[in-house]
């Protein structure tokens, strides 16, 4: 294929993908709606038993009302599930094409970094899914996905080019590539944290751990709060060696380790957040809403990290341009 044959086809992978995501979403959507429709069908009858109904009324107890997480809506979550792997596999297609046609890794300026960050988002959803249901988080991790994809194809395209020389290390597969499966790990954790607080807010209003709603359809508060603690703990290893790799990077670089570059800070920075939200979860009296919202900090601070230094702000690390 000539170079022209490979860009297409590169770009032809990366919109498909975006189609079968938006494909997934609404039925990811769907199941959320039959989900709720479900909920309010299985309320009524327990309402007229704790008013006193006639005789014969029936009580369904935790163990006969349908489980929230499979029932129902379950055949649309499992097409959205489905969809989902189709579109990694389309994305990894045009991650990896765009490789081939740059003659490099696809890692040389920021539309190329923002294809494979969606693609890590997808792979850690993806991965955590193998081992335990996740259908009812496929709706808030795709919409996610689609919106940073959106944006690289939109505003961050750009033809691929060479890289400048600070760049042709092997240090760039091994400091990009963890920072990607991080940021994966790191909007995935946000997810859970933002449907954390949801749900707690849903619990305290209602009074009780079994809502009714479209927000029956997460697990709990507390398995929340768990799954997003679990994420951070596997992923801030990873960070903190994504800033080790790239402190030896810049040494052979520019030759010095650490200059307090505006990226390097803020990395540091997202590295402080995500340490805070660790030992906040370890700490009796931190537990809960508040170890959340330091999670969903710390995803931001990543954000400003990579849009605010490589767009607004003057730095050793703005080569990769747009």
């Amino acid at each position: 294929m000539s170079s022209v044959e490979l860009a297409q086809a590169s770009n032809a992978a990366v919109y498909a993908s975006m189609l079968t995501l938006t494909l997934a979403m609404v039925m990811f959507a769907v199941s959320f709606a039959a989900g709720r429709r479900r909920t309010r069908v299985a309320a009524a009858p327990a309402a007229a038993a704790s008013s006193g109904g006639g005789v014969g009324t029936a009580v369904l107890t935790r163990e006969e009302q349908p489980d929230p997480v499979m029932q129902p809506g379950r055949r649309s979550a499992n097409v959205g599930m489905s969809l989902t792997w189709l579109a990694f596999l389309l994305l990894l297609v045009g991650v990896v094409l765009r490789g081939v046609w740059a003659g490099r890794v696809p890692w040389g300026n920021m539309y190329e970094f923002s294809i494979t960050g969606a693609l890590g988002i997808l792979g850690v959803f993806l991965a955590l899914s193998i081992r335990r249901d996740l259908r009812w988080l496929g709706l808030f991790v795709v919409i996610p996905t689609l919106l940073w994809l959106g944006l690289a194809v939109t505003v961050l395209y750009t033809e691929a080019a060479q890289l400048v020389p600070a760049l042709k290390s092997y240090w760039l597969v091994i400091h990009v590539a963890a920072a990607i499966i991080c940021f994966g790990a790191f909007t995935f954790a946000a997810a859970t944290a933002g449907l954390a607080l949801a749900r707690g807010r849903a619990e305290r209003t209602q009074g009780t751990v079994d809502v009714t709603g479209w927000l029956a359809r997460v697990p709990s508060k507390e398995r929340l709060e768990s799954l997003t603690n679990r994420v951070v703990a596997f992923s801030f290893p990873l960070w903190t060696f994504a800033v080790v790799a790239g402190a030896i990077w810049a040494e052979n670089a520019w030759g010095r380790y650490w200059g307090w570059d505006p990226k390097e800070t803020w990395a540091f920075i997202t590295w402080v957040v995500f340490a805070a939200y660790l030992h906040a979860r370890s700490t009796a009296g931190w537990r809960g809403s508040r170890a959340s919202w330091i999670a969903i900090a710390g995803w931001v601070s990543f954000l400003i990290n990579y849009f605010g230094v490589n767009i607004f702000v003057n730095s050793l690390h703005s080569y990769a341009g747009l």
